[in-house]
């Protein structure tokens, strides 16, 4: 069963002020495209950041954030990102409209969550 209240305790180990959270692949993309969701820390906050090959500027929600997030604000994030359409390089808008695999060693259960949605589509 998937914790959606899961919250890890620090994105941080103690190496630098930045740690991967998790990376989206979108396999039915034409270019097998990913995107990563990075965390910053900046003056005491968390400052989220979506980056990809392509250099697009992504609207994620919240940008930041006092603490670390629970599974399911982590997914929310992912599942309501966008970007803006004039602004948009690759296709992403494409992209975004699809259902990613997702791999993170901060959240466990963040693969099998997109794994089931991605089979309830019949994907993969």
């Amino acid at each position: 069963m998937i914790n959606f209240d899961y919250q890890p305790s620090t994105y941080f180990d103690g190496t630098g002020p930045s740690a991967l959270l998790v990376k989206l692949t979108y396999p039915e993309s034409q270019w097998g495209e990913e995107i990563s969701i990075f965390a910053n820390t900046v003056d005491g906050e968390i400052l989220f950041e979506a980056v990809d090959f392509y250099g697009n500027d992504f609207k994620i929600v919240p940008e930041k954030y006092s603490q670390t997030l629970s599974l399911q604000a982590l997914i929310i994030m992912i599942e309501t990102m966008d970007v803006a359409p004039d602004l948009a390089q690759g296709n992403v808008e494409w992209t975004l409209a699809g259902i990613p695999e997702a791999e993170s060693l901060l959240y466990p259960d963040l693969k099998a969550y997109f794994n089931e949605k991605r089979r309830s589509f019949g994907l993969s």
